[in-house]
């Protein structure tokens, strides 16, 4: 099977001196993607670095560079799952770097699916991954947000939708995998969770139907578990396209926004969104492009 990768670096309103960054990191990322899946990586392996390059990369609102929640503090939340149906994740942390990695570690070194806060920050320190200051986490762009919500009262709703990042992957083998990473929306309330922890909810994989991965108003996301309904329509014999389009249009009846990213049986690549913009590159037979 020809490998294929498709990234989303969250669909939001993406302010316009921000859409070349976002352009080019998830750009990066497919490319890196891209490269795992031709060096016989796996789909899981893929997806994983791809989201990682993004949790470092300031521009997107994962790892460093996540929105500030309504105490100026940094909460994050990642996910991962195999198309065997395996799946970790991980929600309300601020000590690890990557949390996405965090969540494969979860998936494969442990019984259990989800862990939250202080308890994540214990079993990564277990697995030998680097404590950070929380601090590390926060720029300067964010601070500079947080102090006009405040300022304002604005809640995350009425500011724009929550952004997120991702990634899905099937790899030469035809085994499906996506992954997903958030600072959560800006100015949310602490202890708030949102869908990219929710397995069937934000991310969604199963090699007897493709995978898929969202971004956008979690509440809305998890009420019509978004990823498993958009996987089930492949399984009823949408292509990518249309099943990308069908879950989005499922999110419209709770009055959600946001988009998803699919990859079908065949490797065929689709999205579909509701928000102003969502960045998305994508990589198959050797090329990659990138739209917004």
């Amino acid at each position: 099977m020809e490998p294929a990768i498709i990234v989303h670096g969250g669909a939001w309103a993406i302010p316009d001196e921000e859409v070349e960054a976002h352009l080019r990191g998830v750009r990066r990322a497919a490319e890196l993607g891209w490269r795992v899946l031709k060096e016989e990586g796996s789909s899981l392996d893929a997806v994983e670095r791809a989201v990682m390059l993004m949790e470092d990369d300031p521009t997107f609102d994962a790892g460093v560079g996540s929105f500030l929640n309504r105490e100026g503090g940094v909460d994050l939340d990642a996910s991962i799952m195999d198309g065997e149906l395996r799946a970790g994740a991980v929600a309300s942390v601020n000590r690890v770097r990557n949390p996405v990695r965090l969540a494969r570690l979860i998936m494969e070194r442990t019984e259990h699916l989800l862990f939250v806060g202080e308890g994540a920050h214990k079993l990564a320190s277990s697995f030998g991954l680097e404590l950070i200051d929380p601090g590390e986490l926060v720029v300067e762009r964010e601070r500079r947000r947080w102090e006009e919500f405040k300022a304002k009262g604005m809640s995350p709703r009425k500011a724009f939708e929550k952004s997120t990042v991702g990634a899905v992957a099937v790899d030469s083998r035809g085994r499906f995998a996506a992954a997903l990473s958030t600072g959560g929306s800006p100015y949310r309330m602490v202890g708030r969770v949102g869908d990219v922890p929710i397995i069937g909810a934000g991310l969604y994989a199963d090699n007897g139907k493709g995978a898929a991965a969202c971004s956008g108003h979690g509440e809305s996301i998890m009420k019509v578990v978004l990823a498993k309904s958009t996987v089930d329509m492949l399984a009823l014999g949408l292509g990518a396209m249309e099943a990308a389009r069908a879950g989005v249009s499922l999110l419209e009846r709770v009055g959600g926004r946001g988009g998803v990213i699919v990859i079908d049986r065949s490797g065929e690549i689709g999205y579909h969104y509701n928000t102003p913009r969502m960045a998305i590159a994508y990589a198959r037979g050797g090329v990659v492009e990138s739209l917004i």
